[in-house]
């Protein structure tokens, strides 16, 4: 099993997962040229991908999904508050498949796990990916953990994890007060803080099983690769440099899940 990023941030994020003979791409918030030419950097082409996972309906995730799907004849599956948020017409000639948030599903040779999680959209959704003995665990756009997000992910292998700003950057800065609230609000995003007692919450299970965690969604104001790497990592007692990073333009090379 091995997981890449397309890019990852507010301008479009855009994961790849792959297990056995299946390949998802979790959100696609590219246009079409973009989303060909980032997958083309990990040497796959559109017709490699056998479904897209959408997590809500914000732009930078399903900007890119309806025309991508349609083109390509992917199928799409996402939930139905995400599928209203976003409009049914949006999606015409486009394959989809309702999932229930709360419900475990085979998608070819993964396993898809949704979770809910608390973010301002109609009915957001992470992931845990698994090919039936390791897993990939998902958790971006949420303004808190939850108990039952941190048992969502307390077995998984690997953790794509939201660090989306500083505090002090983010309170100091020059955003207008009332987005200042909202990113910082419980349906906002994870602060490198927040995103820190997450990982500590989780070594309470099994930290040793983690071979991968990456800082994801990482705003290009209010927070610097240095300090979200350092946060995690001291969570963790690691070096900072184990640590991986998201980038908006580059998301990240394979990584294998062994």
């Amino acid at each position: 099993m091995r997981f890449a990023s397309l890019g990852s941030g507010s301008e479009g994020n855009g994961l790849i997962v792959q297990a056995g003979a299946t390949s998802l791409m979790l959100d696609c918030g590219f246009g079409l040229a973009e989303t060909v030419r980032r997958l083309g950097r990990l040497n796959l082409a559109p017709a490699d991908i056998d479904g897209i996972v959408v997590t809500h309906e914000h732009d930078d995730h399903v900007g890119g999904v309806s025309r991508f799907a349609r083109k390509h004849e992917i199928p799409v599956y996402l939930t139905h508050g995400t599928l209203m948020a976003t409009g049914v017409s949006r999606f015409d000639g486009v394959v989809l498949n309702v999932i229930d948030s709360h419900c475990a599903l085979p998608v070819g040779d993964i396993h898809l796990h949704p979770f809910p999680v608390p973010h301002d959209a109609r009915e957001p959704a992470q992931f845990v990916f698994s090919d039936g003995g390791k897993s990939l665990g998902v958790l971006t756009d949420t303004g808190v953990s939850t108990s039952h997000i941190e048992t969502m992910l307390a077995t998984t292998d690997a953790l794509v994890l939201e660090c989306n700003h500083d505090r002090d950057m983010l309170m100091n800065g020059n955003y207008p007060h009332a987005l200042k609230q909202r990113i910082a609000g419980r349906l906002g995003h994870l602060d490198n803080h927040a995103a820190s007692g997450l990982l500590r919450a989780l070594r309470m299970h099994d930290k040793s099983r983690l071979q991968h965690v990456i800082a994801a969604h990482l705003s290009k104001q209010n927070n610097t690769p240095a300090l979200a790497r350092r946060a995690l990592a001291q969570a963790l007692d690691c070096a900072d440099e184990w640590i991986g990073v998201a980038t908006q333009d580059e998301g990240f090379a394979w990584r294998d899940i062994r």
